[in-house]
């Protein structure tokens, strides 16, 4: 099996649907990746224990999907010293605004980058431009990417 470089933590269970939009970019692109589901508010521990270790366990950027109260991004980026990007998911509420400015609200020394509400292709093109910067296999496969958009 391949060491995953991007990681993908989702907030609950009903993100995996649009986020398998995520994961297939990644596959199509070539990029190994791993998924976990755990939520910052009721699984605190686990994406604690998660965020520490990615970098140790070989991952290079990670991805956080989330709705409502959107902190799984934020809680993320505290614990890692990696890029985090986050998903704000569409909710029934308020249509994925509340996700959005959660996501995009961090404080200063917290970066979060965030793509649209349920811009789950998005984040995995961004994580294979991040890793495309230091390997050229990913910015080719962002080139080959590119070239297959503008046809």
């Amino acid at each position: 099996m391949t060491q995953p470089l991007v990681g993908v933590i989702l907030g609950s269970k009903s993100d995996l649907e649009t986020m398998e939009a995520c994961t297939r970019q990644l596959e199509e692109l070539g990029v190994p990746h791993e998924l976990i589901i755990a939520s910052a508010h009721r699984n605190p521990q686990r994406v604690h224990d998660w965020a520490a270790a990615a970098a140790d366990n070989g991952l290079k950027v990670l991805i956080a999907a989330a709705g409502k109260a959107a902190h799984l991004a934020g809680v993320v980026a505290a614990y890692t010293p990696l890029p985090v990007i986050a998903v704000p998911m569409k909710t029934s509420d308020l249509g994925g605004l509340d996700s959005l400015l959660s996501m995009v609200q961090m404080p200063t020394g917290v970066p979060v980058a965030t793509v649209a509400i349920n811009g789950a292709k998005n984040a995995a093109i961004l994580a294979t431009q991040i890793l495309g910067t230091g390997d050229a296999t990913y910015r080719q496969a962002i080139v080959a990417y590119k070239a297959r958009l503008a046809e």
